[in-house]
């Protein structure tokens, strides 16, 4: 058996210890915003927060993350209101939409460690692929994301972020 915390709450895996964190994630907790990609750690889409370092959930053991903290896109923020969720969807960022949470919780642990990133500093810790090529928007969201969380500057883009309300 092996215990660590996820999203805040203790879990209990009993599961093979070198069962990557991906497939505990998603076929034991039903936390299925945590994406396969490629499965060898290339693509980023995989990406959650161990204790404060953006890791790649594929290539991580259940075993060797005894008594971590793991956070994933679940735990992030369920109303989409963490600052980097904000600025990806207030510059139109998500396309499709499957590298958004890799890239979002890579970006979180970023602003956690930099509150002032460049945008080698942004390149360099987001290393996520995307197919539908949002590079040219997504270092200045991640920008904004930063002014937002340190408080330079607002954006009302919680409302903008909410899903559209179908008609009665």
């Amino acid at each position: 058996m092996t215990r660590f915390t996820v999203n805040n709450q203790p879990v209990e895996y009993r599961m093979d210890p070198r069962t990557p964190l991906l497939w505990a994630l998603r076929d034991a907790s039903n936390l299925t915003g945590t994406k396969y990609g490629c499965g060898t750690g290339d693509c980023g889409a995989c990406t959650v927060d161990v204790d404060g370092t953006a890791r790649l959930a594929c290539q991580e053991t259940i075993g060797a993350l005894e008594g971590t903290f793991v956070t994933t896109i679940e735990g992030l923020s369920r109303d989409r209101g963490h600052p980097v969720q904000q600025a990806l969807i207030a510059a139109n960022v998500p396309q499709c939409g499957f590298c958004i949470p890799g890239i979002v919780m890579a970006a979180s642990v970023l602003l956690r460690t930099n509150r002032n990133p460049s945008e080698g500093d942004i390149k360099e810790a987001i290393p996520n692929i995307c197919r539908c090529g949002i590079y040219p928007r997504l270092v200045g969201a991640i920008e904004q994301a930063a002014r937002i969380a340190r408080g330079d500057e607002a954006l009302d883009a919680i409302e903008a972020a909410q899903p559209p309300q179908t008609p009665a």
